[in-house]
């Protein structure tokens, strides 16, 4: 059933495919990145950016399909390792120029990060 109201994040970036493609771009950018990559070190990449587009689908307003472990879990190992604010910064900005490169338009991509920006907290168990 549609809901009424003014069109999700999620409706208003492109829906399924868009986030997907996104994501898939986005993390072209990340392996590129050396101060992120030995964060990427033993994962499994497709399996990531399936996660990813799973949690931005969620986090834009689109259909939940999210079952894994939560963010402070998800991440404590990468805490441990030192992941920090200039990590998910430049993950940020990664996902920021990712957007302008797809079209999308200052005031949404800076929605989009900012929807993303709560998360910081658990990312970074604090």
């Amino acid at each position: 059933m549609k809901e009424t109201g003014a069109p999700s994040l999620y409706d208003r970036l492109g829906g399924e495919a868009a986030v997907e493609a996104a994501v898939v771009l986005f993390y072209e950018k990340v392996v590129e990145d050396p101060t992120l990559t030995p964060f990427l070190s033993g994962l499994d990449l497709q399996a990531q950016i399936d996660k990813q587009i799973a949690f931005m689908t969620m986090v834009f307003g689109g259909p939940s399909q999210t079952s894994g472990r939560d963010l402070r879990e998800a991440h404590a190992g990468l805490v441990a390792r030192g992941l920090g604010d200039a990590h998910f910064d430049a993950f940020a900005a990664h996902l920021g120029a990712t957007l302008r490169e797809l079209g999308v338009d200052d005031a949404t991509t800076g929605e989009v990060l900012a929807a993303l920006e709560p998360t910081r907290r658990d990312v970074l168990s604090r």
